[in-house]
């Protein structure tokens, strides 16, 4: 078995599964720092060579820059130098109609500094609300960025056609697109996917296990509601809202299982080779914290879904047929159930001093 891998762009290959970061933040449930570091080796030595994060992940950059300066000490600057890491620049909303070009470009060195490189491999780009300040002004700071060797790549997150394409009308060459992607939640595949093909644009997804519902743990457990003790189970138990009762969830928990028993793999590997097989899908992110973790995740390279497969699941998702609308709609209705548990300003925190004059 061999991690497959995925060409963003000539001379820019990651592995099609990347550790995802978030769950390593504030909010999602107890992490162990150290024991969350020393395991990232593990992920690396097994060929997951690309690692997920963003500047408002509180601690996540620092982790990963911890991980990638103390095995440059140890294995050498060659071992180091495979970690690809993908972070978010996400301003603060209450900030976005004065943001400075040297604020964006401050976020950028404080990104760098955190993770102890020269140059980011993937900069993922977002604005909370496209009608305040400049977007497009500060995805060209990016690109000044990119063109000094801060940033080797540059790409979009959680926004679909209509919010991507004045990036790429400006000039801006955007290798992939972030967004949220799986059985629950097949909203990309109206439009973006579509466009990002026609733009040579890869998609990397996240919540292709929802937040952990999509796994055994789930199967053929009473309905939870909506107590849970982080925000990411919140965020997916409302994704599950949008595709029906508890039951037809259920119903799809053990279409998955029957498949996954049928080619000896966990139901949620089968959710996750589904998410790889869709067109124009370049990666999942699995938000696998520990390196125990690591063997139920390789999985998902041990096998294809065949006709048979996908056929029925088809059957299971034109049940539930999910969330309709554009991409990121949802949730970028602030006053909706939906938007109504993000946080719109971790970017500046009391501690940071890293950020421009206009920071105050």
């Amino acid at each position: 078995m061999s991690v497959e891998t995925a060409a963003l762009r000539p001379g820019y290959e990651i592995s099609r599964v990347i550790k995802g970061g978030w769950q390593l933040a504030g909010d999602h449930g107890p992490v162990e720092p150290r024991a969350a570091i020393a395991d990232m080796e593990a992920f690396l030595d097994a060929g997951i060579t690309a690692f997920d994060c963003a500047d408002i992940y509180t601690g996540v950059e620092d982790m990963i820059g911890t991980f990638i300066a103390d095995l440059r000490k140890r294995r050498g600057s060659e071992v180091a130098d495979r970690v690809q890491v993908h972070t978010k620049l996400v301003p603060d909303l209450e900030r976005l109609e004065n943001l400075a070009d040297a604020d964006v470009e401050a976020i950028v060195d404080r990104s760098l500094k955190r993770l102890r490189i020269e140059r980011l491999h993937l900069v993922q780009f977002y604005w909370w609300d496209m009608s305040l300040g400049s977007p497009v002004r500060a995805m060209e700071v990016l690109k000044r960025c990119q063109e000094k060797g801060k940033i080797a790549n540059l790409g979009v997150t959680n926004w679909d056609v209509a919010e991507t394409a004045p990036f790429l009308d400006g000039g801006i060459d955007l290798v992939s697109t972030q967004v949220q992607y799986s059985l629950l939640d097949r909203r990309p595949e109206t439009t973006l996917v579509p466009w990002c093909a026609r733009n040579d644009v890869g998609l990397l997804c996240y919540g292709t296990l929802a937040g952990g519902f999509l796994t055994e743990a789930w199967l053929g457990q009473p309905d939870p509601g909506y107590a849970f003790e982080n925000r990411s189970l919140v965020k997916y138990r409302l994704i599950i809202d949008e595709c029906g009762p508890w039951p037809a969830f259920q119903a799809l928990l053990q279409c998955l299982k029957q498949i996954g028993d049928r080619h000896g793999v966990s139901l949620s590997s089968v959710a996750t080779r589904w998410v790889l097989q869709q067109p124009q899908v370049a990666a999942a992110i699995v938000g696998a914290r520990y390196a125990r973790h690591l063997p139920k995740t390789l999985e998902v390279f041990r096998f294809h879904l065949d006709e048979q497969d996908l056929a029925r699941i088809a059957g299971c998702l034109d049940a539930a047929p999910g969330p309709s609308g554009p991409v990121f709609a949802l949730e970028r209705d602030r006053n909706g159930r939906h938007g109504r548990i993000m946080k719109y300003n971790l970017n500046t925190r009391p501690d940071d001093t890293v950020l421009g004059a206009s920071n105050g």
